[in-house]
């Protein structure tokens, strides 16, 4: 179907399009608009990666706006948040606004009321119907990518419930479901009202197979022989491979030490293929990563791209993921050693996927597990770029013929299982269905029963095997406990309290608000310690796990400041409590040592982790202490005032007295010791300071110190002609190559890197 052919767009897009490279529609594509896709039509597409979901989805949503109404496409990563908003800006020459909305949970995003295209996160657009954004009201159409992550524990459940809500909420939305290739695709289907377009067609050819001994199998039955050297690794041989017909590669392992280990033996491998121009680029490249954070991760990746490979986990900051997959995408990074995380959607195609690790450890049970068919097919489809590569190949690697013939049946021929809902799970059913309440789409059991069958657990699962209704079964359970907390009042009407509606506003597991409560109700005049401690033990901190001998070392913390804990402690004969409570007290040690300014590579060091972990820890710890404060203020508890310093404190990574300075833009940890140390305790400080003496704490650098003093409210932040006072300069400022005046940092620029954001939004 030719571009032009497709009714209900805007009359730019088909030359848009056309601009891109795009003549015809992919057979998938046209499937979508013979369905009524760009007619205002319900669809799911379940297709493989690169078959162009992307363009199904744009055609949803630009003929929706070209009738005048709104669109909103939810993805299931901040990562790709970010990416499709970027993606989509190109509409804006065309008079189609593209707003994004990725954060704050008790934000209703009302300036994205004026929005054509609004790009957020499940949990965000979630957020935005409990707190009654107005705006959601006007919704015509609503893309879903990844849909099929509704299989996932975690993220499902929150987008199944979404749909069904903003289904509830508008009648006639247009609901359009992306999802890779899975098994019950028809059901999805079903439960969305919708047309399917199940089609397993790829723009280029994708060879799936094994490498065995000294060939690669594949699955059409032929084989090639890709020799493995004296002492070389397969994966590397595969790597040497590929480089000498000029794609890159892609290879998934199975945890985060794996992917830097790997990443750096392949070092080796890609080192010797660089070209000069490559070697000054990724130079230019590792000196960005080095400014990301003053960690050990950074210095080790920042040395695995100037040899042109990379690894990529959650462990690592946004910003160094960021600059791999661009990199990447360049073709200027060849290989990239990544855990699974990196099949979730984020655009990092390459010629060659390897699936080295076809197992991980589960802590259900206890061991190594096999990943399912939908992951491996997820990470495989990200081999082969159409217009960039000939053909895509992914493989798995064998270390015995057995295993060869075990792979092919487990993976490379097996169909992808069903996917299945999640959400009767305890977690998230009490924290859904309290918001259920509290947002006033059901107001009794039967209305709750009503609004839950329309979800994809009621579609699969409602009536269980032995005739009882599973739906009813989990609601009632589920309702018990919310009454028995506070949070609901059951009778013939069902109501949330005003605790409830607090809970579900702060978009709070209940049980985090349980133990939130109960501790602060325990805890007259806490410490930053015990608040940490507090947040660091509810359902929604992942906590920092024991490594082999931490138990002693904590057990003797947790004693020796077990008079500062919210709430008594468990006692060691409690083997899961007890183990749980010092994993609470290793993740509230980091989050008081970075409030301590305790330096971000010591921390790193000290904990296992790397500048994400670190990142998403004080993020969430902000949160709940946010969320505390709310709930004490809710509940009219004395300790409002040390909760909130708890939360500031651990917000700007620093001690009480630098609260005030630290939360000036552009100044962070780092440069607000700096300044306190050179006289200026204050924001009202900063504000009437000397500007030689700022100069001089800001090791010279004018443009850092006229952001900061602009930020503060100077009345004239310019530097020119002003020099740096030598009594005001830091002491190790004289060992600092870019500390003169006007000097640059590391990378040779104007920042730092001092400030917080070096931790990048995780």
């Amino acid at each position: 179907m030719d571009v032009d052919a497709v009714p209900g767009v805007p009359g730019w897009f088909a030359e848009h399009l056309r601009e891109g490279g795009i003549e015809t529609l992919y057979p998938p594509q046209a499937e979508a608009v013979e369905a009524g896709v760009a007619d205002g039509e319900s669809l799911v597409a379940s297709i493989p990666t690169a078959s162009g979901k992307t363009l199904i989805a744009q055609l949803a949503m630009l003929s929706a706006v070209e009738r005048g109404g709104k669109a909103l496409y939810i993805v299931p990563l901040r990562a790709l948040a970010s990416e499709k908003r970027e993606e989509f800006s190109a509409f804006e020459d065309h008079g189609v606004s593209v707003g994004v909305s990725t954060g704050n949970y008790e934000d209703t995003g009302e300036y994205l009321a004026s929005m054509d295209v609004i790009v957020a996160t499940s949990e965000k657009v979630d957020s935005l119907v409990r707190n009654g954004a107005p705006w959601i009201d006007d919704l015509d159409c609503v893309v879903a990518d990844e849909v099929h992550l509704v299989d996932d524990a975690e993220r499902g459940p929150t987008l199944e419930v979404t749909l069904a809500k903003l289904r509830r909420i508008n009648p006639g939305l247009q609901v359009v479901a992306l999802s890779a290739t899975i098994g019950n695709a028809a059901l999805l289907a079903e439960w969305l009202d919708a047309a399917l377009v199940d089609d397993d067609w790829r723009p280029i050819e994708l060879r799936k197979g094994v490498h065995y001994g000294q060939a690669l199998h594949f699955d059409d039955g032929s084989q090639r022989e890709l020799r493995v050297g004296s002492g070389e690794k397969p994966t590397a041989a595969i790597v040497r491979d590929t480089l000498g017909d000029g794609g890159s590669t892609l290879v998934f392992v199975n945890s985060r030490r794996n992917a830097e280990g790997a990443a750096k033996r392949l070092a080796t491998t890609t080192e010797g293929r660089l070209t000069d121009d490559e070697r000054a680029q990724l130079a230019a490249l590792a000196e960005e990563l080095r400014d990301v954070s003053d960690t050990e991760t950074s210095e080790d990746l920042a040395t695995c791209v100037e040899q042109g490979a990379a690894f990529h986990h959650a462990g690592c900051a946004s910003g160094h993921r960021q600059i791999v997959e661009g990199a990447f995408r360049d073709r200027l990074v060849k290989v990239v050693c990544a855990t699974p995380t990196l099949a979730a959607g984020v655009n990092t195609p390459s010629r060659r996927v390897v699936v080295r690790d076809w197992r991980r450890y589960s802590g259900d049970v206890g061991g190594m597990q096999p990943l399912s068919v939908l992951e491996v097919h997820q990470m495989m489809g990200r081999a082969g770029r159409p217009g960039r590569d000939p053909y895509g190949e992914a493989l798995l690697l064998a270390n015995s013929h057995d295993e060869l013939d075990e792979l092919f049946e487990r993976y490379v021929w097996a169909d992808p299982e069903p996917v299945e809902s999640k959400l009767a799970r305890e977690p998230a059913m009490r924290s859904h269905l309290l918001a259920t309440v509290a947002s006033g789409f059901a107001d009794s059991r039967d209305a709750l029963l009503e609004f839950l069958d329309r979800t994809l657990y009621s579609t699969q699962y409602r009536q269980g095997s032995d005739g009882v209704d599973n739906l009813e079964r989990v609601v009632d359970a589920t309702l018990q406990y919310l009454e028995a907390n506070g949070f609901v009042r059951l009778g013939d009407r069902i109501e949330a309290t005003n605790l409830g509606h607090t809970v579900s506003r702060l978009y709070l597991d209940p049980m985090s608000a349980a133990e939130i409560v109960d501790g602060l109700e325990d805890a007259a005049d806490p410490t930053a310690f015990g608040l940490y401690h507090l947040v660091s033990r509810t359902p929604d901190m992942y906590e920092l796990y024991l490594r082999s001998g931490d138990r002693e070392e904590y057990t003797m913390l947790a004693y020796e400041r077990e008079a500062e804990f919210c709430g008594e402690m468990p006692s060691e004969f409690e083997e899961g409590r007890f183990e749980d409570w010092l994993s609470a007290t290793k993740t509230a040690r980091m989050l008081e040592d970075w409030a301590s300014e305790i330096d971000e590579d010591r921390i790193a060091e000290r904990y296992g982790v790397g500048p994400g972990d670190i990142r998403g820890k004080v993020d969430t710890a902000e949160w709940l202490l946010g969320a505390a404060e709310s709930l004490a203020a809710e509940l009219d508890l004395a300790n409002v005032t040390a909760i909130r310093e708890a939360r500031k404190r651990v917000q700007h990574g620093v001690g009480e007295e630098l609260i005030d300075l630290a939360g000036v833009r552009h100044v962070g940890r780092k440069r607000a010791r700096r300044l306190h140390d050179a006289g200026i305790e204050t924001r009202a400080d900063l504000r009437e300071a000397d500007k030689s003496v700022v100069l001089g704490a800001l090791r010279g650098r004018t443009k850092t110190a006229e952001n900061v003093l602009e930020a503060a409210g100077h009345q004239d932040p310019s530097m020119d002609g002003v020099r740096p006072d030598a009594d005001a300069r830091p002491a190790e400022a004289a060992a600092d190559p870019g500390g003169g005046a006007g000097g640059g940092s590391r990378g040779g620029g104007e920042d730092d890197g001092e400030g917080q954001s070096n931790l990048g939004d995780f």
